[in-house]
């Protein structure tokens, strides 16, 4: 099999390193505006902002009246309720803890294809399940079982991952369809629409009388410019040339990231908990994503196509 080109391996490495950067920007944020506030101008400017590449690239793929129905859940479930699980979670825990329970996604994705597609779920996929989950209580817990990171933070950051989870559903249907970028593009469309209301009447009245810092307008510029739109871009790119199994792979990278970012502009105290934790929760996402490249080789193999991931 051909090797990618390196440009290639640099872009999932600059798409992991946007996104683990994207919780200490949206932290950074959270000093000057609330959660729904920070989301909707995330969206707002990377819509405008893909609309503009969207242009310039001449990327005409019109969106089926029968497809609308499928978007706006698929917008709903995410952007929508995975950025109001996310961002109220590192409202109330230390972005690196928000990253790690974020990250846990791909370990419950098989226990979902299980039950939406009927796919087999390996006891390797079990096993890394358990390793990691054991890793993000490591982190959230001490000996006597007692919460050390808020529990409130926690039952966002999960709620989060299990509106990505839902997400992947829809998202099945449509990426057959249309191309990511076109997906990405309505789906921060339709997410700005929906926190447009709640920006109303939550927090439009505290907006107008805030003027934020030059560090914050910079941590809203990031997050859109680099962490909604860049990172995307470099991410498909990525699966495109390398496959979704092995791109995933760079995703693990994503916890680190954030916690050396976190200690360096946050000054976030990372013990020893949470190093190990984290280093628990990365082995078990390992685990069930060699499990699951190792299924899409035989698969491919049986198939006689290409053994590209």
């Amino acid at each position: 099999m051909k090797s990618a080109p390196l440009h290639i391996y640099l872009y999932a490495i600059m798409a992991v390193t946007f996104w683990g950067v994207s919780y200490v920007w949206t932290k950074m944020a959270f000093t000057a505006y609330e959660p729904i506030t920070v989301m909707l101008i995330r969206l707002s400017m990377s819509s405008l902002l893909m609309l503009a590449i969207f242009r310039i690239r001449k990327l005409g793929e019109r969106v089926d009246r029968s497809d609308y129905k499928n978007f706006i859940i698929l917008s709903f479930f995410s952007p929508f309720c995975f950025f109001i699980g996310e961002n109220f979670g590192v409202y109330h825990v230390s972005p690196t803890v928000a990253s790690v329970i974020i990250a846990t996604i791909p370990v419950f994705s098989p226990i979902l294809a299980y039950v939406a597609f009927r796919e087999k779920v390996t006891p390797v996929n079990i096993l890394g399940f358990v390793v990691s989950f054991t890793g993000v209580l490591i982190m959230v817990m001490d000996a006597g079982f007692k919460f050390t990171a808020s529990p409130v933070g926690i039952f966002w950051l999960f709620f989060a991952v299990f509106s990505a989870l839902i997400n992947i559903v829809f998202l099945k249907k449509l990426a057959a369809k249309y191309s990511s970028f076109t997906i990405i593009l309505v789906q921060n469309i339709l997410g700005a629409i929906f926190f447009l209301p709640l920006f109303l009447i939550m927090d439009f009245r505290d907006f107008i009388h805030i003027r934020p810092s030059w560090e914050v307008v910079a941590s809203l510029l990031a997050l859109a410019i680099f962490g909604s739109t860049l990172a995307f871009m470099f991410y498909t790119s990525a699966v495109r040339s390398i496959g979704i199994a092995r791109t995933a792979i760079f995703a693990n990278l994503i916890p680190v990231v954030t916690a050396i970012t976190s200690f360096i502009f946050l000054k976030e105290v990372i013990d020893l908990s949470r190093i190990v934790g984290m280093l628990i929760v990365i082995a078990g996402l390992m685990m069930t994503q060699i499990s699951n490249l190792r299924r899409r080789q035989r698969e491919r193999k049986n198939s006689g196509k290409p053994l590209v991931f």
